[in-house]
């Protein structure tokens, strides 16, 4: 199992006390996958550039498909750069692949008509792993899953000293700082479209 699936799983293990919005989750699970990529030596980190490197295949199809759309011209893509491009509707995604791998459930609500129910992991190994590592603190989940919204701030006794690793965190808060302010100019926007509209 990959960073990426335990956070999905995670995210979707606590939507019903702590919702985490799409858009910070695939900022997050593009994040998880810049890092295991990392750790598998499928690309190297020089600054917040990507550099590519050959590896041997991947055991996650989603983690293979990631290595595959890495750029390999130069000039390499920034780490920001990957986020944005990659993130892009990657939450559904991964929910799509866990659901048919049958890691995750959507049940019908029986008292709406035509509406689903929320996404639920099922018990599986991959949900006990995720899961374990949630309970443990372990420092790159716990951080991930605190920049997307999952969890309060990470105690400040889980660092996580690899440089690539902070690099990548560094680019997913700066990128869901962005989305939100994004949303918010959105809204005002709205609010002020709005407002000519009734002649306000």
């Amino acid at each position: 199992m990959s960073t990426a699936r335990d956070l999905v799983i995670v995210a979707l293990d606590v939507a019903a006390i702590r919702p985490v919005p799409q858009g910070e989750l695939s900022l997050g699970l593009a994040g998880a996958e810049m890092i295991d990529l990392h750790g598998d030596e499928a690309v190297t980190l020089d600054g917040d550039r990507i550099l590519p490197r050959l590896a041997p295949p991947l055991d996650d199809p989603l983690l293979e498909q990631a290595a595959t759309a890495l750029r390999r011209d130069e000039p390499f893509e920034s780490i920001e750069d990957w986020l944005w491009r990659r993130g892009r509707g990657l939450a559904q995604e991964y929910v799509t692949a866990l659901q048919e791998e049958g890691l995750v459930s959507r049940p019908r609500a029986s008292w709406i008509p035509f509406r689903s129910a929320r996404p639920t992991p099922v018990e599986s190994p991959a949900r006990q792993r995720a899961r374990h590592r949630w309970a443990a603190d372990e420092p790159v989940l716990a951080t991930l899953a605190a920049v997307v919204g999952a969890r309060d701030e990470v105690p400040e006794d889980l660092t996580v000293s690899d440089d690539a690793a902070q690099a990548v965190f560094a680019a997913v808060a700066a990128a869901v700082t962005e989305l939100d302010a994004v949303r918010h100019r959105r809204a005002i926007e709205d609010a002020a479209f709005a407002n000519v509209w009734r002649g306000a």
